[in-house]
């Protein structure tokens, strides 16, 4: 099972919806979601301040951030497998 990481932070109303989509896809794809609250860290704030909610596969090199929607999700899982 490969780890889906999901930079987020409370109260994030787009990441909510984020996750509505991604977690139907889960089992189809061997996922496990983890999520990871940006305000932890200044360093993560500066890289996703602005972009969350954003995904990205473990070991990947690869995000993606908001906007996006089912295929664009199924996309990015297929293509990073």
């Amino acid at each position: 099972m490969q780890t889906l990481s999901l930079f987020s932070t409370l109260g994030c109303h787009l990441c909510d919806e984020a996750k509505v989509l991604i977690y139907p896809l889960l089992n189809e794809y061997s996922l496990e979601l983890k999520e990871v609250d940006i305000a932890t860290s200044r360093d993560l704030v500066a890289q996703y301040g602005v972009r969350i909610p954003v995904i990205q596969l473990m070991n990947s090199s690869y995000d993606i951030g908001w906007p996006f929607d089912e295929t664009a999700l199924r996309n990015y899982f297929s293509s990073q497998s």
